[in-house]
């Protein structure tokens, strides 16, 4: 596939596609910039172009040619779908109702960590049912629609009623970077949670990139959690093999951390694990390498490459079916 912006005047210098793996520079040819795509495998693709003019100003824009536009955390980007994609079914499914409650949990870090908790409608607090904890709820809330997901599930059956935690981090690279401050605040979460709510069962966590890691570090030292998603994790790694993320301010916990996990026996509570990656991102190999060392060790893993990059479409695309899969049998196992 062959991406294009006219140009017919030469208004700029250079333009770039940004997208991921398959971004980088165009050429300027008969009017047009253009970037070849490979897209064998892959189902949808979330880009923009950076164009620079002769004065060396620079700035992003959209595909003038696509008419598809995705709202990501990073702006608005032009979405570019193979012939035979399909959004996932419960999108449109019929899902049982929720309302949603705010609050913020004290924790010593600074103002606490802000949480919206979706509950079904008939629900009450002394009501007995399971917990899901979400990082980046509210990326998770606005682009990935995940209350529909949850709803749409208990109305097919699917999963038991559930409380769904959509948690957001202030200052999210410092506290979703293994830092031992958010992982205590988020153990004390789960006791505030359980004081308020009557929580049956093993408590599920859910979390993608650097959330994905919070979430796994979360699940192996706390016992009240049997299962677990991460999607994309960020499992930094020291060395060559983490050399594009080295600049990264909290690279080296990070990676300190990730060496621990890699040698780490399984946790002595039940555990079940499940990794996710996209086939065209930059955590591929990283997550591959994770997988692959845990379950080594012993420890309960589901892992699974899927087609995509690393968006939070992508991640809601990847929610079925292993997520339903991974709660169920957690969540009934224990009755």
């Amino acid at each position: 596939m062959e991406l294009r912006l006219r140009d017919e005047s030469r208004r700029w210098s250079a333009v770039a596609l940004d997208a991921a793996l398959y971004g980088g520079p165009c050429r300027w040819r008969d009017g047009w910039w253009t970037r070849s795509v490979e897209t064998a495998g892959v189902r949808r693709l979330e880009y923009k172009f950076w164009v620079t003019t002769h004065d060396g100003q620079r700035s992003s824009m959209l595909d003038p040619l696509c008419r598809n536009v995705v709202r990501t955390g990073f702006g608005d980007k032009s979405e570019w779908r193979a012939r035979g994609y399909r959004e996932p079914q419960w999108l449109s499914a019929d899902a049982v109702r929720g309302r949603m409650t705010t609050t913020v949990f004290p924790s010593t870090l600074a103002g606490g960590i802000p949480a919206r908790v979706w509950i079904p409608v008939g629900l009450r607090a002394a009501d007995p049912a399971p917990l899901l904890w979400c990082h980046d709820g509210s990326g998770y809330l606005d682009g990935a629609d995940i209350t529909q997901w949850a709803g749409a599930h208990i109305a097919a059956g699917d999963l038991p009623p559930f409380r769904l935690v959509l948690a957001d981090a202030r200052q999210r690279m410092s506290w979703y970077s293994g830092s031992a401050a958010y992982l205590r605040s988020a153990r004390d979460a789960l006791t505030a949670l359980s004081d308020r709510y009557a929580v049956r069962g093993p408590v599920g966590v859910l979390g993608s990139s650097l959330g994905g890691l919070t979430s796994l570090l979360l699940s192996a030292g706390d016992p009240r959690i049997g299962a677990v998603l991460s999607q994309s994790g960020s499992f930094f790694e020291p060395g060559p093999r983490g050399r594009s993320d080295a600049g990264f301010r909290w690279y080296p916990r990070i990676s300190s951390l990730v060496r621990q996990l890699k040698s780490a026996p399984p946790p002595r509570h039940t555990l079940s694990v499940a990794l996710t990656w996209g086939a065209a991102e930059g955590n591929r190999g990283n997550n591959e390498r994770m997988a692959a060392a845990l379950t080594r060790h012993g420890w309960d893993v589901r892992a699974a490459e899927l087609p995509g990059q690393h968006t939070m479409t992508d991640w809601r695309d990847g929610l079925d079916p292993i997520l339903p899969k991974l709660l169920r049998d957690s969540w009934c196992a224990q009755g």
